[in-house]
């Protein structure tokens, strides 16, 4: 190997780095504005749950037919396409002047964002390979999760010292350095010849999803006996029931089904599902009650999580070679496992909160489980399909994990019974501990090493 291609190797894994960097931090950095957008434009909890599920129903339902648009037309061009699209619709997020206007924009946000982590994990796959690729896949996942935990101190800082808007102006630096370095790279793109865009498939998910999320989000206030609920949910459910047979009917599916039939691929996808909505749930739950509940300033309840960013920073690399060597199973286990420990120590919390006897103890197990089950999650389920399959693989396991994390925020309203009160902060850490839980048991039961990995334990 070159110098000039170890210079163009890191030159690709930074610019998926980045890529991937603005749609991880503005799926958490928005947490921390909830309160102020909601004082500023008005709508309460319904306000603040649509601000999040607007980006994550696009984001979800489109980033399965992403995958097959970067096979299609090439990953860097598809990455372009959606750096440019995520910049304006930030601007417009930025200059909305009601709820209803920043919605919209939130929706073709994600329209943008479906189009920029397949193909940047997508470069990786194609890009990398032994275990360079997994200390590759550990890097980009210590910088994207640490974007995931950072973002709420990032949005704490701009709103308390200048305004909610200029949360999401910030994604502009990261995206013009992104465009400026793939005019550096003198890797050729990649395109499949038997790549095909189902758009009949698109719209089913999109459907499928929007009817559903809309009746979670509304049933609190309306109820399940209401049309406007049951219908849009009934119908939602039709919708996806009927996206997932057409994968199973059409020649060239969107979803190719058939990827399920390798082991950890399916059982990680499941795993994911209950930790990343999980995940989602604990980022909602805990920045916006730290404000509304307790007090913190928007800057205080985003620093509380930096704990969680430093953790991550300092091991995800060295879990994604110790990954390599010892397999994913015992990591995406004990990872899940002290999930659930920190988010039931987080049920000290008590009127009076203390930040350093209450919420730090639990967060820090919190953010060290995390980072011992990111990337060997996300290396055994990429390792587990073809690399010419990587760009789909990748954006199933993503829209797995964003579509968990919509739903899991769409039913806030009734996991915490309508309040997010005291109590309702309870409630939602006992049902994150018992979907972590859930999480590593399904790990432990599905997730086999690779043959020539070092056993973990005897």
């Amino acid at each position: 190997m070159t110098p000039t291609t170890d210079r163009q190797l890191r030159l690709v894994l930074w610019i998926a780095i980045l890529g991937s960097f603005v749609s991880f931090l503005d799926g958490t950095v928005v947490n921390v504005a909830l309160p102020a957008i909601e004082a500023e434009l008005g709508g309460g909890l319904t306000t603040q749950q649509w601000t999040v599920d607007a980006y994550l129903i696009t984001l979800g339902s489109l980033i399965l037919v992403a995958g097959a648009v970067s096979d299609a037309f090439g990953r860097l061009r598809v990455l372009r396409w959606g750096l440019i699209g995520f910049a304006l619709t930030s601007l417009a997020i930025a200059l909305a002047p009601t709820a209803e206007v920043l919605i919209v924009a939130r929706l073709a946000q994600g329209v943008a964002g479906a189009l920029l982590v397949p193909s940047s994990l997508a470069l990786i796959t194609s890009s990398f390979s032994g275990a360079a690729r997994g200390k590759a896949i550990g890097t980009w996942t210590a910088a994207t999760s640490g974007a995931m935990v950072a973002g709420p101190v990032l949005g704490g800082a701009f709103v308390d010292l200048a305004s909610w808007r200029w949360v999401f102006v910030i994604n502009v630096v990261p995206i013009g350095l992104t465009l400026w370095m793939m005019t550096r790279l003198e890797q050729r793109d990649v395109r499949l010849p038997d790549a095909h865009v189902d758009l009949i498939s698109a719209a089913l998910c999109a459907v499928g999803l929007g009817g559903m999320v809309y009746a979670f989000i509304e049933q609190p206030h309306l109820g399940w006996s209401h049309p406007e609920v049951w219908l849009t949910g009934v119908g939602g459910a039709v919708a996806f029931c009927a996206f997932v047979w057409r994968q199973h009917v059409v020649d060239r599916p969107m979803l190719p089904l058939s990827l399920f039939s390798a082991r950890n691929f399916a059982w990680g996808n499941v795993a994911t599902f209950l930790i990343y909505g999980a995940l989602a749930l604990n980022g909602f739950v805990v920045t916006v009650y730290l404000q509304q509940g307790a007090g913190f300033s928007a800057t205080a309840a985003g620093l509380a999580s930096l704990p969680i960013t430093l953790i991550m920073i300092a091991l995800s690399s060295a879990v994604g070679g110790w990954s390599g060597r010892w397999g994913p199973r015992i990591f995406m286990t004990v990872g899940p496992a002290l999930m659930a420990v920190g988010s039931v120590m987080l049920l000290a919390v008590s009127e009076d909160v203390n930040y350093w006897t209450q919420v730090l103890p639990g967060i820090a197990v919190f953010g060290l489980g995390l980072t011992l089950m990111v990337s060997p999650l996300t290396s055994a389920i990429l390792s587990a399909v073809p690399p010419e399959r990587a760009g789909i693989a990748s954006a199933t396991n993503n829209a797995v994990s964003r579509v968990a994390g919509l739903i899991a925020v769409a039913m806030i309203g009734a996991v915490v019974g309508g309040t997010l009160d005291l109590a309702g902060f309870h409630r939602a850490m006992a049902v994150i501990a018992v979907l972590m839980a859930a999480g590593a048991v399904v790990s432990w039961v599905g997730i086999r090493n690779a043959p020539g990995s070092v056993p973990a334990v005897s």
